[in-house]
């Protein structure tokens, strides 16, 4: 049989994973393939999961910890994924907080399945909007230096470094990011892509086609340094009901509403967001809001041009904060901004902590 080519694509909460992932499968399956995705979080609920089933694709999660905490599960997944029909491909995206892979995931998947799955480079997308700040070391980052650590050493392990989001960048800007990757990482192959628009998209298109290089050495990681990195960031995802016996209560408006809002509450702490992401749903209608940084723009990256009487609500976030007061300003300002749409809002179910050491089932050592 076959095997199935295994992709995963990396990178810092934010980076563009999940628009990257969709846009990539979207050509596997324009060539005829089939194709299977997995996510992955430390919560369950996953807003990545909903959105990319949304579009249409076969997606599987591990939720509760990283893949390498977690690699039987994403074999187990990865298996369920065959059920119906095997696919071509499998692309994983691990989460944003995660580095370590190709010790932990790569590695171990090449030496105890190599029958089953041929596995990629990995590719790790670099996140401009921190990523500038990061390499500069510039004073304002945003995240300790231990939460940096985590950004800088998914950009050393990675075999193909993605500089994402080049749209948003002017070419001052890509020049610099480019340079700063030559100094720190010198020697490394380096893209610029935008996911969202398609520019040069068929670069990485093509360098994931390539045979994955040998990693006869691998990254040294200091895991206290890697635990403390990932337990500075405060980590929720919550499910809110919302209904009106009033006016209908649009989508794509209550989705931006409450993502700026949160904004300006966690400026107001001193709160730097990795990642808010807030889907909105009702039936078939999906809308997505999301924000990558304290000085980002909100954007509406699903946009469904509908309004209903009752919304089902998922709010995932990831920010340098104590979970107790994430918790607490994203259910004030669920409330503020129902109170603000006329609706009643009505929370179902809520996790906030901060993610634990991790602890992988394989790692590579040599």
């Amino acid at each position: 049989m076959k095997p199935i080519r295994f992709v995963m694509v990396g990178g810092f909460l934010g980076a563009g994973k999940t628009t990257t992932i969709a846009r990539l499968a979207s050509h596997y399956m324009n060539q005829g393939k089939s194709v299977g995705i997995v996510t992955n979080d430390q919560a369950y609920d996953l807003v990545d999961t909903h959105s990319l089933r949304a579009q249409g694709f076969r997606v599987g999660e591990v939720p509760g910890a990283c893949f390498c905490c977690k690699f039987d599960d994403l074999m187990k997944t990865a298996g369920e994924l065959e059920s119906d029909q095997i696919p071509d491909v499998i692309i994983a995206e691990p989460v944003g907080s995660c580095t370590d892979l190709i010790a932990t995931v790569i590695e171990p998947l090449r030496h105890l399945h190599g029958d089953r799955y041929e596995v990629g480079p990995l590719a790790v997308l670099l996140k401009p909007e921190h990523g500038l700040k990061i390499l500069r070391q510039d004073a304002q980052v945003g995240f300790s230096p231990k939460a940096a650590y985590i950004f800088l050493k998914q950009i050393e392990e990675a075999d193909v470094i993605v500089v994402n989001k080049i749209d948003k960048l002017s070419a001052d800007e890509q020049t610099e990011l480019t340079a700063l990757i030559g100094g720190r990482f010198p020697g490394r192959r380096v893209l610029a892509i935008s996911a969202k628009t398609g520019d040069n998209f068929d670069q990485l298109v093509k360098a994931l086609e390539e045979a994955a290089p040998a990693h006869d050495t691998m990254m040294d990681v200091d895991y206290d340094v890697y635990a403390e990195g990932e337990a500075e960031l405060g980590w929720l995802n919550c499910q809110v009901e919302l209904s009106s016996t009033a006016d209908p209560i649009s989508l794509d408006d209550f989705s931006i509403g409450l993502v700026q809002r949160l904004r300006e509450k966690l400026t107001q702490h001193d709160a730097e967001p990795a990642h808010l992401k807030v889907l909105a749903q009702s039936g078939q209608h999906t809308a997505i809001a999301n924000l990558v940084g304290g000085g980002a723009d909100v954007e509406l990256s699903m946009a469904s041009h509908h309004q209903s009487h009752k919304i089902e609500l998922i709010v995932n976030a990831r920010v340098a904060v104590d979970p107790d007061s994430l918790e607490q300003q994203v259910c004030d300002t669920v409330q503020e901004v129902a109170q603000t749409a006329n609706c009643v809002a009505e929370v179902q179910g809520m996790q906030s902590f901060r993610p634990g050491r991790p602890v992988p089932t394989h790692r590579v050592q040599r």
